[in-house]
């Protein structure tokens, strides 16, 4: 009975204490599958800002990214100041102040009764939240205030925004002058070659009565139609750079799938090559902005 009850204890003593070990392992691939699904989480975030549909202004030396709702809502403005006759200052100025305001977005809410791109308040008389919402009639009233500012071509921007706008935080306009600046001199034209956006396929055909309306308010131009383009004959180079521009950032809404001018051709593309202006062997002519509807 002795030797038998020494021989119990020497077996308790030699089996290992298993709940310790087995609780780290629990912890150890816990650990690991929580680092795997921020990776996975991460990895995704990642493609999407790399990869995602996106759009870039370059003017300088200097680029910024926007989404394509953005680009197009900033080349609303920027068409808008060309047609008007005025600089591209007024232009850095609109642009600047519709990032501060609203992120270049059209939307349908803000302080109080401010709605649309400049945030612009009903109650103030700049006009209807219809009309506010058309992003037309909201940077020509932008325009029509601005003008109306002595100095305005050689003012700050911070000043100048906030006799515009009149803003409870009017040091924020000037946050945002060197984006409006690239934003401004690319879609001008005055930065050649500096619009690009990689975008998907587009879900139907092009939106040719959309693409002829918008230009006709936008730039007074009209297109002429021919099998799969459309044809737009510019008053100038500057202005032909701004018409390509224009057309790579509407290309979200219009549809539109390809532009060229000169002997540099855009193509629609969610690839790399969508941020370049390749070389075409079908030039177009001087002054003319051919857009590829499929």
């Amino acid at each position: 009975m002795p030797a038998s009850r020494g021989r119990r204890v020497v077996l308790a003593e030699e089996q290992p204490r298993r709940g310790p070990r087995w609780v780290a392992r629990v912890l150890v691939l816990s650990l690991v599958a929580l680092l795997g699904l921020g990776a996975w989480f991460g990895g995704r975030s990642l493609f999407d800002t790399v990869l995602g549909a996106r759009c870039q202004a370059t003017a300088g030396g200097n680029s910024v990214q926007f989404d394509p709702e953005q680009m197009s809502n900033a080349a609303t403005i920027t068409a808008i100041a060309l047609r008007r006759g005025l600089p591209a200052r007024a232009a850095t100025i609109a642009l600047a102040t519709a990032i501060q305001e609203s992120k270049l977005r059209n939307i349908r809410y803000g302080d109080r009764d401010s709605v649309g791109l400049f945030q612009q308040r009903p109650s103030q008389g700049w006009g209807t939240v219809e009309q506010i919402l058309e992003p037309e009639y909201t940077t020509n009233k932008f325009y029509d205030a601005l003008v109306k500012i002595k100095g305005w071509e050689n003012d700050t921007i911070t000043v100048v925004a906030q006799k515009v706008q009149r803003s409870a935080y009017p040091e924020a306009y000037a946050d945002h002058e060197q984006e409006g600046r690239i934003l401004a001199s690319s879609l001008a034209g005055h930065s050649p070659r500096g619009v690009a956006c990689r975008l998907n396929e587009p879900e139907g055909e092009a939106d040719v009565a959309l693409i002829g309306r918008l230009l006709t308010s936008e730039y007074a131009l009209r297109p002429t139609a021919a099998r799969g383009t459309l044809t737009v004959d510019a008053p100038s180079d500057q202005i032909a750079w701004s018409i390509a521009s224009w057309s790579v950032a509407k290309a979200v809404d219009t549809g539109i799938t390809g532009v060229t001018i000169g002997d540099r051709r855009w193509v629609r593309s969610r690839e790399s090559s969508a941020w370049t202006w390749a070389r075409t062997d079908a030039p177009a002519p001087g002054q003319q902005v051919i857009l590829h509807l499929g």
